[in-house]
Order: structure tokens, then C-alpha cells, then sequence
């Protein structure tokens, strides 16, 4: 049983959860500059509710997450339905739980309130726009962070919602790297739980475990890498996904690649080390 619960615990733990998010553009009049960070069609038209979306996305690029959200928080102000700035609140409370340290008293408590938070705001975001992808990308991304947590029932319990909400953030945005690259991890760690572990875990926890596929994993990782070449992160599990597969050649090409990239995310010089690492663990295979 020890096993099967070190199998469950480990599936959400390698979720992304920390990206610039495009959103629902604004009405703007003829004149206005086309493009923010991560939405190339929302408008700039030099209104308070522009002017804070373009500031939020220029303090979170610079990793003043706090600082972005105060920013967010003025636009709800003036529009409690502003589907954008939902959703990038949402991945503003995801970044700051991920930086509660473990050392932190009481750390997974703290974390779960703020990815509960991330959650909260994320499906105010579906309901404000139902036609954009974030809003249901960042439920998906809020309860993987949950996921990561929460006691093994819980997590085998938000699986399937995991997987329904990237599936919906894919299906109305098929250029969604970021939710391919969500849904790439959640396949591979599915997979890893094998047939025994699942029928000890139906009667262990009296639960169904979602079944995955190692393929599906790099068919997923695949697309989120040619979505966004310079994401890091996708590159990082697509070569575990590889190394699943032992397709060495494949994982070593691309955890090599990854020292070139620039870093664009908060976490990004973590990916760097860890894909030293794991180049070198497999650099005889």
C-alpha cells in the first residue's frame, strides 16, 4: 500500500502553474494599440482599466507578482467581470503559493489557501467569459496545485475535473500551449500509476483512478513545445516523458537545449538546474 500512496502523491507534482496568460480584449475604439503581454488582440486605449491591465503585465514580467496583483485588484474595481483580470489573479495566487517555502510553519495549509483563492477567482473567470480558454486553463492549473496538497483521495478525486477543464482550454483555443503542456504531465503521471495500483486504489480509497498515456504525454509535450519554443518547463517534461519511454537520444537533445533558453518565468532558473541533473543521470543510457 506504502507504494501505491507514493504513486498517487507524486501525480499532480510536476503541474505548471506559473505563465503570462492572454484574456478577453477590451472594446476599444480605432485608434487604439493592439497588444499586451500574452494577448496579442486586446486593445490598449489608454483608459484606467487598460493602463492597469498593461502595468499588471509589466510588473508580473519583472517578478513583482504582489505588486501586479494591487494592479488587478484596481481593474475588479471598476469591472468585478473582467475576464483578464480574473484569470491572471488566479495565476498571481498560484505563484504565491508555490513561494511559500516548506520551512514555512504550517506551509501546506498557507499554499492550499492560496491555490483555493486561485481557484475561486479562476471559475469567476469561466463565468465572466465562458469563450475563453484562461479562465478554464488557470482551473485546471489552481486545482493541480491543490492536487499537490491535498491527501490521496482528494487528488485521485480531482483528476477527472483536471483533465475536463484543460480539455475545454484546448478545445476553444487549439494554440493553448499552456494547456497542452498541462495536459501532457497529467498523461504521463496517469500512466505511471500501473493496473495493480489502480485496482489496490478503487479498493484502498474506493476511488476510479483516470487512466493516462505515455504517448498521449509526448503527443501533448510536443505540441506545447512547438506552441512555445521558449518555455522551458515544456521542454523539461517532455524529456521525462522521453526518459519514460527511454528514448535517451531524445531526452538528452532536448534537456541540453534547455541551458540556451532565456529565462522567462519566476521558476525558470530551477527547470535550468534540474535539467542538469537529469542530463547527467542519464547521459550513459
Amino acid at each position: 500500500m506504502g507504494k501505491v500512496m507514493k504513486q498517487l502523491a507524486s501525480i499532480f507534482g510536476t503541474v505548471i502553474v506559473v505563465f503570462l496568460v492572454p484574456a478577453a480584449g477590451l472594446a476599444q475604439d480605432k485608434s487604439a494599440k493592439a497588444g499586451r503581454v500574452g494577448c496579442p488582440h486586446c486593445l490598449n486605449d489608454g483608459s484606467p482599466i487598460s493602463q492597469s491591465l498593461q502595468k499588471s503585465d509589466d510588473l508580473y514580467g519583472s517578478f513583482k507578482t504582489k505588486e501586479a496583483l494591487n494592479e488587478l485588484q484596481k481593474v475588479l474595481a471598476w469591472d468585478p467581470q473582467n475576464a483578464e483580470a480574473l484569470s491572471k489573479i488566479s495565476r498571481v495566487h498560484i505563484d504565491l503559493g508555490d513561494m511559500i517555502p516548506e520551512t514555512a510553519n504550517g506551509w501546506q495549509e498557507k499554499r492550499l489557501k492560496e491555490y483555493r483563492t486561485a481557484e475561486e477567482y479562476a471559475r469567476r473567470a469561466v463565468k465572466a467569459d465562458p469563450n475563453s480558454t484562461w479562465g478554464y486553463f488557470y482551473v485546471a492549473a489552481s486545482l493541480g496545485s491543490v492536487a499537490t496538497v491535498s491527501p490521496v483521495p482528494k487528488q485521485i478525486d480531482l483528476a477527472d475535473e483536471i483533465r475536463g477543464a484543460v480539455e475545454k482550454a484546448i478545445a476553444l483555443d487549439p494554440h493553448n500551449g499552456f494547456a497542452y503542456h498541462i495536459y501532457g504531465v497529467w498523461h504521463r503521471k496517469m500512466a505511471e500509476i500501473g493496473k495493480m495500483s489502480r485496482m489496490l486504489a478503487s479498493v484502498f480509497y474506493g476511488r476510479t483512478v483516470a487512466s493516462g498515456s505515455v504517448e498521449k504525454s509526448i503527443e501533448y509535450l510536443k505540441k506545447a513545445v512547438a506552441l512555445n519554443p521558449t518555455v522551458i518547463a515544456s521542454r523539461l517534461e517532455l524529456a521525462r516523458s522521453y526518459a519514460a519511454v527511454e528514448n535517451w537520444p531524445e531526452a538528452r537533445n532536448l534537456l541540453a537545449a534547455i541551458q540556451k533558453l532565456p529565462v522567462l518565468f519566476s521558476d525558470d532558473p530551477k527547470h535550468k538546474e534540474t535539467a542538469v541533473k537529469l542530463l547527467a543521470e542519464i547521459k550513459d543510457n
